[in-house]
């Protein structure tokens, strides 16, 4: 299954306006845990979202920029198709 993470910056964002992002990545989809092979969950960096389904990478793109848009600040969105992830100290999800 594709897996993809995604990165938003916005600008001249306030700590509100990033829990309005977050709330709103949630509800199309996006997380803000990853999930290793062993199914330990883990909080991804500030700002970076976890998906994996059955989409392609402008799909994946449309949907965070469609999200991010609706916070009303401009945005900086990165997109990247994962084969594999790999990571070290991010801290545990319960």
């Amino acid at each position: 299954m594709p897996m993809f993470t995604t990165r938003i910056e916005m600008h001249d964002a306030t700590w509100a306006d990033y829990e309005k992002l977050h709330r709103a990545m949630e509800a199309v989809g996006f997380s803000r845990v990853i999930t290793s092979d062993d199914n330990n969950r883990y909080h991804l960096p500030w700002a970076e979202y976890d998906v994996v389904g059955p989409y392609t990478l402008d799909q994946v793109f449309n949907a965070a920029s469609k999200a991010a848009a609706t916070i009303g600040k401009k945005f900086a969105a990165l997109v990247t198709e994962a084969v594999r992830r790999k990571w070290s100290g991010l801290p545990k999800a319960s």
